[in-house]
Parts: C-alpha cells; structure tokens; sequence
C-alpha cells in the first residue's frame, strides 16, 4: 500500500530570510529515520546546486505539474519556494500538510509578512501554519511590537528560534549542523515542533 507524503512548503515573499538553508536543514534532520525529498521551486536552484554536497535526501530541481507531487514516494516532502509569490503557491498551500513561514525578527519583515498570510488565510491553512523567527542576533529579543504586530494574524509561532550563528551560514556547504551543538539543538527542538504539527 503506497504512503502518503507529508508535505511541508517553505514559504515567504520576501527574500533574505533563510528559507533555503531552513529547509535544507529540516529536511537532513528526518532523513536518518525516514526518506526524503526537497523539491526546488526557485528559479535561482540554490538548493540544485547542493545535490552533490547534501546526499542525505533527494534534491529535485521540481519542474512537473503540482499534482504530481502526492505521487512521490517519500515520507517526508520540502517544498522550497521563491521570494515571491509564484503562481505556484495557491496550489502549494492547498497541497501542504504544514506551511512554515520563516520571519526575521524586524519590522520591515513583518510589513513584507501580509501578502504570503493573506494567501496561506485565503486557502483556509492557518492552523496549518507555523512562523518560525529565523537568523536572529544573538542577545537580541524580539520586540513587542513584532509581537504584537504577529498577533492580529492569529497564526502559531514556533517556540523555537533560531539564530544568526555561523554554523547555519555555511550548512548547506558541510551537509547540516552536527559539529554545533547549539546549532543542532535548534533544529532538533523545530524538527519536533513541525511533527507535533504534522500529527
């Protein structure tokens, strides 16, 4: 009997935000239990380009119809989006089992937030969506007001932050976190929130 994949679509407008190296690094922190596939949907291919570096899941440049994405056999599918809103998004938000929506912790990304959360609204999947403050300073906290500002979205927020360390910068060229412990425990702790999610 054929398994339904999970599909988790990384998505923002804007660009900058780590939406690549997030998704690249969820997706090698499952692939120990279980398969899994990134699909790039970014004209820019950043993630393509890593194929031969990141071998602990598959990396298709995605270019077929997004029906075609159910058919896959994985368990866990990443969808990694461009910074805009394609015309494939309404599609992929309809699709996804979880849409996670990395923020950067100002008020420019906040004002930049309303386009992709009125898309994500539009398709009925707030509940199925979780915004996770990435790249943030160390010994910064968020403001209120971006706090605030989040609220009147009424959309889950990630207990997990993760920050601006140098090992995130250059995972995707060294195959994830594994030497930082710090980084590690970051994504260790989202990776469990995104499945207490997807349960």
């Amino acid at each position: 009997m054929k398994n339904n994949p999970k599909i988790i679509v990384i998505t923002n407008q804007k660009g900058g935000v780590g939406k690549s190296t997030l998704c690249a690094l969820l997706a090698i922190n499952l692939s120990s239990d279980s398969k899994v596939a990134i699909l790039d949907f970014d004209p820019q291919g950043s993630l393509s380009q890593l194929k031969d570096i990141i071998t602990a899941v598959d990396i298709i440049p995605y270019k077929r119809g997004v029906e075609e994405i159910l058919e896959l056999e994985y368990d866990f599918i990443f969808i990694d989006t461009p910074p805009y809103l394609s015309n494939h998004l309404p599609k992929l938000i309809e699709l996804a089992d979880l849409i996670v929506v990395p923020l950067k912790g100002s008020a420019l990304d906040l004002l930049a937030l309303s386009g992709t959360l009125d898309l994500i609204e539009q398709k009925n999947k707030k509940s199925n969506t979780l915004i996770v403050f990435n790249m943030i300073k160390a010994n910064t906290t968020l403001t209120l007001d971006i706090l605030i500002g989040l609220e009147e979205y009424n959309v889950p927020i990630a207990k997990t932050h993760i920050s601006d360390l140098v090992a995130f910068t250059r995972s995707v060229l060294v195959g994830g976190v594994k030497n930082d412990k710090n980084a590690q425990k970051q994504i260790d702790n989202l990776t469990r929130e995104i499945l207490i999610k997807l349960i």
